[in-house]
């Protein structure tokens, strides 16, 4: 789907459960994304169908396995979402903790941000994170994204931070 220098993201399926049952019950992913309850390895794959997969069929768009180029290796998501709550579409990203400092989280995003822009023709992106979610925050200005204030999560009611990026 979408390569970099150091990175494939590509579409899931059912056979990455896994790694999904992994990376959803790292702490972070907990305490920022939430906890899916997801704890074996059939409920990762039920998630992989009813959630990436259904979003690419419906939307065509949705989260992709980010993969380490050279050696397959599964290091975390990153795509892009239609949420019923926004007008536009959202930027997520997660990375596996054993990656952090590495810059992927990064080249992943942008290299998303351009797909969305480049071959799917969005002119704006979102992304949000929780209020005290300072890395991801980071993470998207980096990308070039300005903070919007805050918004309700539809189905949590919390408070997030929204940021926004116009593209050319």
């Amino acid at each position: 789907m979408i390569e970099t220098e150091r990175l494939v993201l590509r579409y899931l399926t059912p056979e990455d459960a896994e790694f999904i049952l992994e990376l959803l019950n790292e702490p972070d992913w907990i305490k920022y994304i939430g906890d899916r309850g997801i704890r074996t390895v059939e409920a990762a794959k039920q998630y992989i169908v009813e959630g990436p997969m259904a979003m690419y069929k419906e939307h065509g768009i949705g989260l992709y396995l980010i993969e380490i180029k050279a050696s397959g290796k599964p290091i975390g998501l990153c795509g892009l979402l239609h949420r019923d709550f926004l007008k536009d579409v959202d930027l997520g990203f997660a990375l596996h903790s054993n990656y952090w400092g590495e810059g992927y989280a990064y080249e992943a995003a942008k290299a998303t941000l351009a797909y969305g822009a480049d071959d799917l023709g969005y002119r704006r992106i979102v992304g949000f994170t929780s209020l005290d979610n300072e890395k991801s925050a980071n993470l998207l200005r980096k990308l070039g994204m300005k903070d919007e204030g805050t918004i309700k999560y539809a189905s949590t009611a919390e408070d997030v931070r929204l940021f926004a990026k116009e593209l050319q």
